[in-house]
Formats: structure tokens, sequence, C-alpha cells
């Protein structure tokens, strides 16, 4: 199986030793993304806020593998604040069609750069 990195300039570059995304033969695995711009800076506004810049981060990664929003599978959505579920959830519903992606939401205690969300993709070349 071929392995190759996803890489754009349209998305922040990687705060860590990882890539942005990997392709994994028909996989497509999208690091989670924080709200951060492309600059690197954090969008320090309300969840509907960072949730539409952590799945515009998301969406630039794979249009850089020739893929859509429409090709992802799963997501992981980590929020340090699960009341305010509601907010990300009414953005997330914008961004993705039926059938929906698998999810997984959960709760932690920090994220980097003091974000409020981060949300981790794949998705499948078809």
């Amino acid at each position: 199986m071929k392995i190759q990195p996803v890489v754009t300039p349209k998305a922040p570059a990687a705060i860590g030793p990882y890539s942005q995304g990997i392709a994994a033969g028909e996989l497509i695995f999208v690091s989670g993304q924080v709200p951060l711009r492309e600059d690197g800076t954090l969008v320090a506004g309300s969840v509907a806020e960072q949730t539409a810049q952590c799945l515009t981060n998301i969406r630039e990664v794979l249009l850089a593998a020739g893929l859509t929003m429409g090709a992802v599978v799963k997501t992981t959505v980590y929020m340090t604040d699960l009341g305010k579920f509601a907010e990300m959830n009414e953005v997330y519903a914008q961004r993705f069609q039926a059938p929906f992606p698998a999810r997984a939401t959960v709760q932690v205690s920090a994220l980097p750069k003091g974000a409020a969300i981060e949300i981790d993709a794949v998705a499948v070349r078809s």
C-alpha cells in the first residue's frame, strides 16, 4: 500500500510532528484540526465559529487529496465543554449531507492552543 502525506497551504501547518493528512490506499486520514486560520492564528470566537474553521481546514486538506466533504465516512469531535454540543452540531450539520459520517464526540480537559474544539476525519476515495 502506498502511503503519502497530504499537504496544503490553505490549512494551518501542523503544530507538531504529524501530517495535515495521510493518504493510505483508498483512505485519507485528516489529522485533528483545531480552529486555526491558514496563518496559524486561533479563531477565538464562539464554538460555532471555531467549529466552522475546523471544518474549513478539513475541507482544504480533503481538496488537496482530490476529495470533498462527501467522502468523509468518520469524524471524531473533541470539545472542552459538551454543554455547547448543540452549537457545534448546528454548524456541523450544515457542512455534511446525508448520509452523515459516523461520529464520536467526547469532552476533553484541554486542547492545543486553547481551542474549544478539535475535529479529525477519515475519508474514502470511491
